[in-house]
């Protein structure tokens, strides 16, 4: 929800000719303090209790959030503070992330974590094409200063969760206690490097939301192209929520009988990309409807193998850093892609951008899957969660 509204904030506050560039700008805030702290918070979440380092983080991002509704509602007319309080809440989300992804395995066993990492990655996948959706909706009817509130109330419920959260596994060991130092920095970056499958599903993840960015510049598609101010831009929001919905309910009764994983991940990404161009080359609005409902559906299918492979294949005593050097790739993708689509838009018109922007992430997925035969060959029964993660090999697979 605050993402879409700080994408529509940012176009109120900018002139009409320096709006994709400004629209760019919010990916740029939002990507350099996840480069600047990945590697830290990853070794965060290794070292620390992951539950209470979440209720820090989501304590900080929910301070943010209201601090964006009071400026809004006190009267705004430059967008600095906007970008600045975008990339403080971007860093407290860069330690949230690791402990996040990596308390999952702790909290179910060994033989539910493949259909527990589907589950919780299906409900993020969706929240986060829905929370647009939503936030749409409230600019329309409310203003942007409500889609900040109801962010910052919103993180009570999962500050709530973690609080009742009891009893909670701790499988990294205590004869392998992680300390802070460049030796456990580099241990997970060796990991994760290391890895073909891991590697190749993080490359697939960056390419894609790099050069497929169409919801960056969906403020411009709804006022500009496709000429339906604000309703519409709800409904586009709400396009990509569509097409994810579906299909979660179609994975949580698949998952476990999809087969060539990684010929379907390869087949999602670029089904991705020839949404995007779909997308971008629409004059309708109900085309683009549809279009944008087809990205969200195959990113859906693309997300949930991506972190079910990633999650399996790493040992519980690296997972926090292995997510830490993955938010990388899957957060500073979109992120930085938003700033190409901006920049692209700027240069060379909207609609270039996007068209662009989905033939290099068909071409590169391409590319990925040729020069990586592991990826190809990737299958259910291969998946490796090891019985002991503190005796699991560190390095090439």
């Amino acid at each position: 929800m605050q993402s879409a509204a700080i994408l529509w904030h940012v176009t109120l506050l900018v002139p009409e000719d320096k709006r994709p560039l400004a629209l760019g700008l919010v990916g740029l805030v939002r990507v350099v303090p996840i480069v600047l702290f990945s590697l830290l918070s990853g070794v965060a979440a290794d070292v620390y209790n992951r539950r209470r380092l979440m209720l820090v983080t989501q304590s900080l991002m929910a301070m943010l959030a209201a601090g964006l509704a009071f400026i809004t509602w006190r009267g705004l007319d430059v967008v600095w503070p906007v970008y600045l309080l975008a990339a403080a809440s971007s860093a407290a989300g860069a330690f949230d992330l690791p402990a996040r992804q990596a308390l999952t395995p702790n909290l179910v066993p060994r033989e539910h974590l493949a259909n527990a990492l589907t589950l919780n990655t299906i409900m993020g996948q969706v929240a986060s094409v829905l929370g647009p959706a939503l936030g749409g909706i409230v600019i329309g009817q409310l203003g942007v200063g409500w889609a900040y509130a109801v962010n910052a109330v919103s993180f009570l419920a999962v500050i709530a969760a973690l609080l009742m959260m009891k009893d909670i596994r701790d499988r990294r060991g205590e004869t392998r206690k992680t300390e802070f130092s460049v030796h456990a920095v580099m241990e997970g970056l060796r990991f994760v490097f290391g890895a073909p499958i891991i590697r190749s599903t993080l490359l697939l993840d960056f390419f894609a939301t790099l050069f497929a960015s169409a919801t960056a510049l969906l403020p411009l598609y709804a006022s500009d192209i496709l000429a339906v101010g604000p309703s519409g831009y709800d409904w586009l929001c709400a396009a990509p929520a569509t097409g994810a919905v579906v299909t979660s309910a179609i994975m949580i009764a698949t998952i476990d009988r999809i087969e060539a994983r990684g010929k379907v991940l390869v087949v999602a990404v670029t089904l991705y990309g020839m949404a995007t161009v779909a997308f971008g080359l629409s004059q309708s609005f109900w085309l683009s409807f549809c279009c944008l409902a087809l990205s969200g559906a195959a990113d859906t299918v693309s997300m949930v193998l991506r972190n079910l492979i990633r999650q399996l294949e790493a040992p519980d005593r690296l997972r926090g850093r292995m997510v830490g050097v993955s938010m990388v790739f899957f957060n500073g993708g979109p992120q930085l892609g938003e700033l190409e689509a901006g920049l692209v838009a700027q240069w060379f018109g909207v609609v270039t951008s996007v068209v662009s922007g989905g033939v290099a992430c068909i071409g590169s997925t391409i590319w990925i899957a040729a020069t990586t035969p592991a990826l190809r060959r990737y299958r259910r029964e291969e998946v490796g969660l090891p019985v002991d993660a503190s005796n699991a090999k560190v390095g090439p697979s």
